[in-house]
């Protein structure tokens, strides 16, 4: 089959402005009728949901490390469907994967370029530098073969004589330049430690994605980017199944404590047949008490501990959901289900004490890098021995994990062991791991 034509937008390295220029030019397609399908290369959580924001079509992660081939051309193919345009998000630097190659590859943007024959649109940021911009563009044209290189896009430029000259040098390449976007003048998107605020907590944000989309139809070509926007046929696959639905009815905790659950996940739980039940736990709800699992995900828990240690019935309700049926946490949700949680101005707050993990966001400490996980213990996740891949990125410090068994084998991309196993009581059981694909790489 022959995919939708798309464009990555990626560049030289991390904080060189790929959010904004995404951002802005999903809107800006979008005012103009087209029915662009928003995507974001790797495991991270928060520009996907402004992407969907930007949009109004839910944006999906695409790695080769984690996903299997036919999940990710599975997933590659549903993205195109009714879709007149794909825009995919890099992550950090175009080539920059690990060391080891994973299910489809070492994890880099630069994969999935190569794998759908959307080409890149190198956003440069050539603040310090004018003529150099072109050697640096050449290089990443020439860095791998499989990979096409459309243009070039300047970020923080500070004059119209250093856009003239990084222009030249890039131009010189034989790669045109679509535009370049002024220093200090691009609408600013609120962050804090794991990136972005969520979208679901930035305020006005409707408005602040129009006035990106301002900013880059003032000052970027778009009718010349997008007659660069191609595709390569893809072969045909047989579409595996991505997680088993670990129940029927799931209860799914769902509020900005709790946000990190990826798209493909529940869409492939959704397509196995089973149900998903939303609850809030920072509106103090419980879960359905017929489901036949609860799911806390990842998400800020930490923002929220004096809230949730306060919801007296959302404590109730899953210690008595506990009872009967399995509970797994994922991250954030894993330190939920512990003792306590101190936050990062010292305090201590308990949680739910299904398991007897402490945690602390007084010390942080980042903690981030692929997984492939191996069950120790059957639990709601499914026997002994399942294997599983995804990603770990928290900043808590693990106080004490108590004396619960540990529920995963794990080891990181180099294939290290790593005392990250999360934990597993009776019923309950939790991991900093988060959940992208089944089997072992």
């Amino acid at each position: 089959m022959t995919l939708t034509p798309g464009l990555i937008i990626s560049a030289p390295r991390s904080g060189s402005g790929k959010t904004t220029l995404t951002l802005g030019l999903l809107r800006a397609l979008r005012r103009r009728g087209l029915e662009v399908q928003p995507a974001k290369c790797g495991p991270d959580y928060i520009d996907p949901a402004f992407h969907t924001a930007a949009t109004g079509r839910q944006s999906y992660n695409l790695d080769s490390w984690t996903m299997s081939a036919p999940l990710l051309d599975g997933l590659i193919s549903d993205m195109s469907d009714n879709a007149s345009l794909v825009v995919c998000e890099a992550s950090m630097g175009l080539f920059d994967g690990v060391a080891t190659r994973g299910a489809c590859g070492d994890g880099s943007s630069a994969d999935i370029s190569a794998r759908t024959g959307w080409p890149v649109v190198l956003l440069l940021d050539v603040s310090g530098q004018s003529q150099s911009a072109g050697a640096v563009a050449a290089g990443f044209a020439h860095f791998r073969d499989d990979v096409k290189v459309a243009g070039v896009i300047l970020n923080r430029v500070a004059s119209e004589r250093h856009r003239h000259l990084c222009t030249i040098a890039v131009e010189r390449t034989g790669l045109p330049v679509f535009g370049s976007l002024p220093r200090q003048e691009a609408p600013s998107l609120p962050e804090r430690h794991l990136g972005l605020i969520q979208a679901g907590e930035t305020s006005g944000l409707d408005e602040l994605l129009d006035r990106l989309a301002d900013f880059i139809e003032a000052n970027v070509n778009l009718d010349a980017l997008l007659a660069k926007a191609n595709a390569a046929p893809i072969k045909s696959f047989d579409r595996a199944p991505v997680l088993r639905p670990p129940g029927q009815r799931i209860a799914l905790a769902q509020d900005n404590a709790f946000s990190f659950i990826y798209p493909h996940v529940l869409t492939g739980w959704q397509r196995a047949g089973a149900e998903i039940l939303p609850f809030s736990p920072l509106a103090d709800e419980g879960p359905d008490c017929n489901a036949d699992i609860c799911w806390l995900p990842g998400g800020y828990p930490e923002l929220h501990a004096e809230q949730l240690s306060a919801n007296q019935h959302f404590k109730s309700a899953m210690h008595d959901f506990a009872l009967g049926a399995p509970v797994h946490g994922e991250c954030g949700g894993y330190m939920v289900l512990g003792e306590t949680i101190e936050d990062a101005s010292g305090r201590t707050h308990e949680m739910l004490g299904l398991l007897g993990l402490r945690t602390s966001f007084a010390k942080r400490r980042m903690n981030l890098g692929y997984r492939s996980a191996t069950t120790l213990e059957a639990s709601g996740l499914g026997d002994q021995g399942t294997g599983y891949r995804g990603h770990e990125f928290h900043y808590s410090t693990v106080i004490d994990r108590g004396g619960d068994k540990p529920l995963f084998a794990i080891t990181d991309a180099n294939n290290t062991s790593l005392d990250s196993g999360g934990s597993v009581r009776d019923r309950v059981s939790g991991a900093f791991f988060h959940f992208i694909d089944t089997g072992e790489i």
